[in-house]
């Protein structure tokens, strides 16, 4: 079992930054990726981001609405795995997951991963 926490979330302006945080523990060994996610109210969870945990060079992947605001990034030492958040926007605003993908499937598909944090809010006012 991986176990994975998350934290960060908040309330923030239209525009600001927030920087959410998972810290894994455990079994981190059989972590291939992690990856965020996120579920607004009334809406299905979807994919945000996800990095390869292990290796020299980073595997990284980005949602379309994300990508050039959101950058994920990893340390090893510490078993974290950060999502900067920049350039926020109302439509942010959601439950962030993070989760961790052991075996295969692909990098945005969330039925790939099978062990879940308990989320962080993320409110984005406009």
């Amino acid at each position: 079992q991986v176990q994975l926490v998350e934290s960060g979330g908040g309330l923030v302006q239209a525009g600001g930054s927030l920087r959410l945080s998972c810290a894994a523990s455990g079994r981190t060994w059989s972590v291939y990726r992690i990856g965020w996610f996120r579920q607004a109210p009334g809406k299905e969870r979807e994919f945000v981001s996800t990095i390869s945990w292990s290796g020299s060079g980073a595997y990284r992947d980005y949602a379309d609405s994300v990508k050039g605001r959101f950058t994920i990034s990893r340390d090893n030492a510490r078993n974290m795995v950060y999502l900067q958040m920049n350039s926020l926007k109302p439509e942010d605003t959601a439950v962030y997951y993070c989760a961790a993908q052991r075996g295969s499937g692909g990098p945005a598909t969330r039925a790939a991963y099978d062990q879940w944090g308990q989320g962080t809010q993320v409110t984005v006012s406009s």
